[in-house]
């Protein structure tokens, strides 16, 4: 039986090309945006969590009020995630000092768990039935542990481990490619698409600090300003589109 609340239609975005266009910029965003706001801003990595918290609770507000798929509201959630995520680990990491291997391993079990309970309760952890009001807490805070992992696992890589932000970008770029593959051969559906979601963090991590670090440190020494606001156009663009075309079809429809 379709445990569907009463008029929600599906909460999240058809998987195309599009949408993982736009996600990998989001998670870039969240990387260099973080960034900009601590410490280019100067507002400090405590300062930028609780604003950015703030923000990403009032667009969770306005996304669990929505009774189906908004693109803007969708999208601006996803990105506050993003930021929301890259201020935990960076906080754990700088300002408590805590290993990330510590935090890697933390955030893994959090999502697994997460993952567990979710499916324990609904059977399903499919993003094409995102239509409960707990289906979508239990995205929501899936999507915040995979951003959170994201960064952990992407500076564990690129920092910790020494292999840089060039190598950092492509071994995660070829980790996504070949889940696709695993896709196109027939792999679950479910499955693949979850792995390759966890994964864009750290290759949109990695692509964020190749693009904004200084060429001394292995970067191309864009900055944090630039790279975000670029990011971000592209992003408002791709929104634009989506939100225009679905008032197109919900008319054509009328």
């Amino acid at each position: 039986m379709n445990p569907a609340k009463a008029g929600w239609l599906n909460k999240v975005p058809e998987v195309t090309l599009a949408f993982w266009v736009i996600k990998i910029l989001s998670t870039t965003v969240g990387e260099t945006g973080a960034d900009f706001l601590a410490v280019d801003a100067g507002f400090g990595a405590g300062w930028t969590t609780i604003g950015m918290a703030l923000l990403l609770g009032g667009a969770l507000f306005l996304q669990m009020r929505k009774t189906a798929y908004s693109p803007w509201i969708y999208w601006l959630t996803v990105v506050l995630v993003s930021i929301v995520g890259t201020q935990i680990t960076d906080i754990m990491t700088d300002m408590l000092d805590i290993s990330l291997y510590v935090s890697t391993a933390v955030f893994s079990a959090l999502l697994a768990l997460n993952f567990l309970i979710w499916f324990s309760l609904e059977k399903n952890l499919s993003i094409r039935e995102i239509n409960t009001p707990r289906r979508e807490l239990f995205y929501w805070s899936t999507v915040l542990c995979t951003f959170a992992l994201g960064t952990a696992a992407g500076d564990l890589a690129t920092e910790a481990l020494g292999l840089g932000f060039t190598v950092g970008a492509v071994i995660f770029g070829a980790l996504i490619a070949a889940t696709l593959l695993a896709w196109r051969l027939g792999a679950n559906v479910v499955l693949t698409f979850w792995i390759a979601y966890i994964l864009t963090r750290p290759f949109g991590a990695s692509l964020g600090d190749l693009l904004t670090q200084a060429k001394t440190y292995g970067g191309l020494g864009m900055g944090a300003a630039w790279t975000s606001a670029i990011f971000l156009t592209v992003i408002v663009l791709l929104v634009a589109v989506a939100q225009i075309s679905l008032g197109n079809r919900k008319t054509a429809i009328q």
